[in-house]
């Protein structure tokens, strides 16, 4: 099927000074949302030292907001295209302030994890809601690429400073102080969003909220995407097995009843379409990759380079400076060539880039990782982009909320596969490298074996550097595969 361009969409007017203003102004929650999900990386353990939480309550500290934030997207999407979009984006707004401030002042850890779960919930009404109201801010497709290549642009930046912005806090403040910068952000949102943002709803805002089907989403998903993080972290388990099986189960339920509704929350047509599914699918497997090669590149700068925390955290933001040329560039190109085989040409540079990081090894000068990391970052980025616009303006404007939802709890899920996935390959090829004589803590993780004899410390080093390569090798496989869909599923969908 081919999208072709409405003639409301041929005489659409272009937006002017206030909505590229009023995008500004929509950056600012999803650079904190965006940034929430690693922003403790560095604080972890100053809250361990304060609260003093248990292991199991610590790894809840950790994840407790990604797995909210990825079970409600989908929902709260939804109830935005019926509510009004600008409404959520402040209820939202409003919570993730409130919830911010009962972090940094949590005296529990049980008081944390829910405020770390009110975050979630906050994240989910924020996340959706920029993405929708773009669709309505932007009607001219060019100027929307435009603000779609913001939008990607900032969500990657924002993960990838949340470590910098904790370790540089923590130097100076207490770990309260990584929440605490969320609230000026929030305050501005809330007395400009109201000024420079009209409302905006889909068809069916005279509809009945589906709360059933809201329960089966974040039925379907949570145990999903908790199944897979602990199968990365732990290997295979029954409990996570069984959660991937019942939420699977439970997705397959919710599948049907949407395919009932008059007013479904996933409106399955849309998904059927190639330009949507098929961007929605590459931008799965992009998550995968980014995410599942990114456990590694941290630990190689830190565990086998020796870097500090905050040092490595810096030298991670290098790449994005192929992002941040490249991603404009692409967005500039597609509007002279079939944005597929840009797409395509994107995921084929990124997979030239891990296969460059494939043949790392101990003596590698860290100027050479850092090329083959800025290579991978700026074809994947670029392509990830034009799958987020070529999804969005598939979306009728009436269901932006659910589309945006839907391309972000894919891409929450690409990132569970990706750490399951490129982990494992990774941990099969490190435990193969390792000396069968090794102790067996050295012999399962980088970890284990820090700390103990210099001999059993190097030979983990150089394991571990052959499990990145292996890692960099799963993550080529998966751009390569991307680069195809592309050509094939995505040609000349307009």
């Amino acid at each position: 099927m081919t999208l072709t361009a409405s003639p409301q969409e041929l005489s659409v007017v272009r937006a002017g000074r206030r909505e590229w203003t009023a995008l500004g102004v929509l950056m600012l929650p999803l650079l904190l949302v965006s940034m929430d999900v690693s922003v403790l990386y560095f604080a972890i353990p100053s809250i361990a030292a304060d609260l003093r939480p248990g292991a199991t309550q610590q790894l809840w500290i950790l994840d407790m907001y990604g797995f909210v934030l990825a079970g409600l997207l989908v929902t709260m999407g939804s109830l935005g295209d019926r509510v009004g979009r600008r409404k959520l984006l402040l209820v939202g707004a409003g919570l993730f302030g409130a919830a911010s401030l009962a972090a940094a002042y949590a005296d529990t850890p049980g008081t944390l994890i829910g405020a770390r779960a009110l975050l979630g919930v906050a994240g989910a009404c924020l996340m959706p809601s920029t993405l929708a109201l773009i669709r309505t801010l932007f009607q001219d497709p060019a100027q929307r690429a435009k603000a779609v290549t913001l939008w990607t642009t900032v969500m990657a930046s924002g993960i990838s400073l949340g470590p910098v912005v904790s370790g540089a806090l923590l130097e100076h403040f207490w770990w309260g102080s990584v929440f605490l910068i969320n609230l000026p952000a929030m305050v501005l949102l809330l007395v400009l969003a109201p000024v420079l943002l009209g409302e905006s709803r889909g068809d069916a805002g005279g509809a009945r909220f589906d709360v059933l089907s809201a329960g089966l989403s974040l039925a379907a998903l949570l145990p999903v995407i908790y199944g897979v993080k602990e199968l990365a972290k732990g290997g295979w388990a029954p409990v996570p097995a069984s959660g991937i099986a019942v939420g699977v189960l439970l997705g397959l339920v919710f599948v049907r009843r949407q395919a009932r509704l008059s007013h479904p929350m996933v409106d399955l047509r849309l998904v059927r379409t190639p330009a949507y599914g098929g961007s929605v699918l590459v931008s799965l497997l992009a998550m995968a990759a980014t995410v599942g090669f990114a456990v590694f590149l941290t630990q190689y700068l830190q565990s086998v380079l020796g870097q500090s925390p905050l040092e490595a955290a810096l030298w991670s933001l290098v790449p994005a400076g192929g992002v941040m040329v490249a991603a404009p560039l692409a967005a500039a190109v597609a509007q002279r060539v079939d944005r597929a085989y840009v797409m395509g040409g994107g995921f084929l540079v990124s997979a030239g880039g891990f296969a460059w990081l494939a043949a790392v090894d101990r003596a590698t000068p860290l100027w050479v990782v850092l090329v083959g990391s800025a290579v991978y970052a700026a074809g994947l980025v670029s392509a990830l982009t034009l799958a987020n616009e070529l999804a969005l303006g598939a979306a009728p404007p009436e269901r932006a909320g659910a589309a945006a939802a839907v391309l972000e709890a894919g891409s929450e899920l690409g990132g569970a596969l990706g750490m399951a996935v490129l982990g494992s390959i990774g941990a099969a090829v490190y435990t193969a490298a390792m000396p069968s004589s090794a102790p067996a803590a050295a012999r399962e993780t980088l970890g284990g074996a820090l700390g103990g004899a210099p001999g059993v410390v190097d030979a983990a080093r150089n394991a571990f550097v052959s499990a990145m390569s292996g890692a960099a090798v799963g993550a080529s496989a998966l751009m390569l595969l991307a680069a195809l869909l592309s050509l094939v599923v995505l040609r000349r969908r307009v």
